[in-house]
């Protein structure tokens, strides 16, 4: 099993939202809600690229404001960070079912640490952090590094994702993929099961996500 975090096991997209905000404030503009929209699941230095495009501000030095956001998004994930509907169930299902499972997140190592005194640092087999690989998604590296290092083949992982960024790169790994939209709505997508809620998803769903995958893309 193959989970993403912010969005998906966790209901951070609100902080996030928070500390986005606040960066523009301190630039002198507001984010607009497409910009908004187009960073969820993106890596920070794609963020960044596009808050300042979205400010005008092209000029802006990305690494600056990463460090800014990185700082009040720890402040923010230390104040609490709340599950969202049915993934503390699924995930303890899974776990004691004995299923090799691994997070696989683009947040940076330092944000997983904190995020892990919610989730569980014995909940996961491996961490994969978006600061750990040299393509993060929508680039399939994140999943199949983390089948890689559960011993796993790709095509035997269900990988559950919350945003078009994330279920893209599962797809192109070669993951079979559960989609739970959190802020944003996700077109059908050939070979994607949605649902509303992971309340709505039990070790049963998960089994048949892999019995009836369409033909995988990237192997590796």
């Amino acid at each position: 099993m193959l989970f993403d975090m912010d969005g998906t096991l966790v209901d951070s997209e609100k902080l996030w939202d928070i500390a986005l905000q606040e960066l523009a404030e301190s630039y002198g503009g507001t984010l607009s809600d497409a910009a908004r929209r187009a960073i969820t699941g993106t890596s920070m230095a794609e963020s960044m690229r596009i808050v300042h495009d979205d400010l005008g501000q092209p000029e802006r030095d990305p690494a600056a404001s990463a460090a800014w956001i990185d700082a009040r998004i720890l402040e923010l994930f230390r104040s609490g960070l709340r599950w969202r509907p049915g993934a503390m169930a699924l995930l303890r299902a899974v776990r004691a079912a004995g299923i090799p499972t691994a997070l696989v997140t683009s947040s940076g190592r330092p944000l997983v640490e904190v995020a892990l005194e919610t989730l569980g640092r014995d909940s996961f087999d491996a961490v994969v952090c978006g600061d750990e690989v040299a393509a993060p998604k929508p680039d399939p590296e994140p999943y199949l590094t983390a089948a890689r290092l559960l011993g796993v083949p790709i095509e035997r992982c269900v990988a559950i994702e919350d945003s078009r960024t994330g279920v893209a790169s599962a797809l192109a790994a070669g993951a079979a993929v559960l989609a739970v939209p959190a802020e944003v709505p996700l077109p059908p997508t050939d070979g994607v099961h949605q649902l509303d809620s992971l309340a709505g998803a039990d070790l049963d769903l998960l089994a048949t996500l892999l019995e009836r995958r369409a033909p995988a893309g990237r192997r590796g």
